[in-house]
């Protein structure tokens, strides 16, 4: 079924129609991992996206039952120049245009994403429409779209819960975090309880946690601040507190450091950082559209991890003030694990 991409800007590109059948508008992005579709595609922090994948081909893993980042889907759709139908006969996976029909999430390809993201890298947001059409009455729509704001209000929990372990309890903030994230504390022995992200100083302090983690999401800072605020005037310098991507965003302006807006936002699993003591350099993922400007940086940082592209800080350690905060996911997921031992980094202030 031929299907149209329908942009803002008046273009529109063609393709072949799978997964579900429906309408969707969103906010396109574009994913430049070369692996770990599953991920990104559940990935909260690509909620109310359209994801565009810059790698030629994906599908031919399936999605199977353990790379889930969310229960479900929260993207608005798919954009890919071309998809492996075609799958193992393992009861285990599911083929790629099966799962997004299940999941309610349209895509299209036989896409040119190569001109897709020439397009797109001209301009900040693009709003942009998955449809059966591409008249005028299309474009129409699309102009009138209104993005939705303060996405960590929506996909947040709405009540607490725990993923119980024996170690140390950490309270986490939950803007719209991976399931990859609780799994990586959880394999480190990790008491965890997960709070929505309006939770009160005094809800936390009842939970009379050793720690407290700011988690990613699809907000942005300045949305979240004015909330997350007096959580962090009542906790900074008192207990370690680690902030991982909207986490970081947030903690930084807190700090009235700088930000910096990138020249394109970096989702994908291609992002290198330079850890500054040692000259170690990382291969992380991202999925962040701001980094912090170095000369705004007022405290002196124990550890300082730089992106290569910008030369922009992308995490920080100060062991005074007991914070730790990266741009990027020191889980992976998608992405390599060399960045795993921020977790290690924080549990060592927590002990």
């Amino acid at each position: 079924m031929k299907r149209y991409l329908i942009l803002e800007d008046g273009s529109f590109f063609a393709g072949e129609g799978i997964g579900a059948p429906i309408i969707s508008t969103g906010e396109l992005a574009i994913h430049t991992g070369n692996y770990g579709f599953q991920e990104a595609l559940t990935d909260p922090t690509n909620a109310g996206k359209i994801l565009v994948f810059t790698t030629p081909v994906i599908g031919a893993t399936g999605i199977n039952t353990i790379d889930y980042e969310s229960i479900d889907p929260l993207v608005k759709g798919v954009i890919i120049n071309d998809v492996s139908l075609n799958i193992s006969d393992s009861v285990n996976f599911l083929s790629l245009d099966n799962f997004l029909r299940e999941k309610k999430v349209p895509a299209i390809y036989n896409i040119d994403t190569r001109a897709l993201v020439k397009c797109a890298l001209k301009q900040k947001i693009i709003k942009a429409s998955i449809m059966d059409t591409n008249d005028d009455h299309a474009f129409d729509q699309i102009r009138a779209l209104v993005l939705p704001k303060n996405k960590s209000a929506t996909f947040s929990t709405k009540n607490a819960y725990a993923a119980p372990n024996v170690g140390r309890s950490v309270a986490v903030l939950d803007l719209g975090l991976k399931h990859s994230m609780l799994r990586s504390l959880s394999l480190r022995k990790v008491n965890i309880t997960v709070l929505p992200y309006n939770a009160r100083p005094t809800d936390i302090k009842n939970l009379r946690p050793d720690a407290l983690v700011i988690s990613n999401g699809p907000g942005k800072s300045e949305e979240l601040l004015p909330t997350i605020q007096p959580v962090l005037e009542t906790f900074y310098s008192k207990m370690p507190i680690l902030g991982i991507g909207l986490g970081f965003l947030v903690i930084s302006k807190f700090l009235e450091f700088e930000l910096a807006e990138l020249p394109f936002e970096f989702n994908g699993t291609n992002f290198p950082v330079i850890e500054q003591n040692s000259d170690r350099i990382w291969q992380t993922g991202m999925n962040i559209d701001e980094l912090v400007y170095p000369d705004s940086i007022n405290l002196n940082m124990d550890q300082e991890y730089f992106d290569i592209h910008t030369d922009l800080v992308a995490g920080y350690v100060n062991h005074e003030h007991k914070i730790v905060a990266t741009a990027f996911n020191p889980e992976g997921s998608p992405g390599g694990w060399e960045a795993s031992r921020i977790f290690d980094i924080f549990l060592q202030m927590v002990s």
